[in-house]
């Protein structure tokens, strides 16, 4: 079973990480404090972090507790996308750690945009020695077309999507609305749309108390880790950026 211990544990890349701190709590400062200066570097100035970044004076960034509106815009209009394609990495209470996305309200919208982001999903998962399987979610089960016109729309897109990614070879399945199932089943999620995506990840770990390492950015050349500014320890995620820039090397 692939836990958050397989990501964690090891000798890691010698690479030099930024994380943004944007408020007092001295979460972030704590966080990166065992790595040492060398390596991790706190940044207070969202300009400069991403201006590092690009220029390569740092391998990966992290977003830490600096709010997300600023922090992102300039990740942005750098990295020249409309906007940014996430995977939320998450492993509930005596469960098994899964990858799931949309999660940003303004991504996956169209059935297009979710086969993309699933194929990068899996790629970067492959790569952190995951496993591949993918569950796609809808807003009912199938059995309830004809009840509701968006309900309908949503499980006939995850139907189309499970037959695009099947025929490109990918190991996928329409999980209709069955996510307490799909969280044991599958190893990466993809949500009916953004809204839905982000209302999982936020029930399962502000309410449900997943462990929640972060989430990487999936269409943009550099390595940037999401996180939310309510974590009081960044280490998992400090960690996963060092990971995820080891393999760029």
């Amino acid at each position: 079973m692939f836990t958050t211990n397989d990501l964690l544990q090891g000798d890691l890349p010698n690479v030099r990480v930024g994380i943004g701190s944007g408020t007092d709590s001295g979460h972030v400062e704590n966080s990166a404090l065992p790595f040492g200066a060398d390596r991790v570097i706190v940044y207070k100035d969202p300009d400069k972090l991403i201006d590092d970044l690009f220029s390569g004076k740092i391998d990966a960034a992290v977003r830490g507790d600096m709010p997300s509106f600023e922090l992102l815009h300039i990740l942005k209009e750098r990295a020249g996308v409309q906007n940014l394609e996430r995977l939320v990495i998450l492993e509930p209470k005596g469960g098994k750690l899964f990858f799931m996305a949309p999660v940003g309200i303004d991504e996956g919208w169209t059935v297009e945009q979710k086969r993309d982001i699933a194929v990068k999903a899996i790629d970067l998962m492959k790569r952190m020695g995951a496993g591949t399987k993918i569950a796609v979610m809808s807003g009912g089960r199938n059995e309830d077309k004809g009840r509701n016109e968006v309900a309908d729309r949503s499980i006939e897109d995850a139907e189309r999507l499970v037959s695009i990614l099947r025929a490109e070879g990918y190991d996928a399945y329409d999980a209709e609305i069955l996510i307490e199932s799909a969280i044991d089943d599958a190893d990466l999620i993809i949500a009916p749309d953004g809204i839905t995506g982000n209302l999982l990840f936020r029930t399962l770990h502000f309410i449900a108390d997943a462990i929640a390492m972060g989430a990487p950015v999936l269409n943009i050349d550099k390595v940037f880790v999401d996180t939310s500014r309510v974590k009081n320890d960044y280490m998992d995620s400090i960690i996963l950026a060092m990971r995820l820039a080891g393999e760029k090397r």
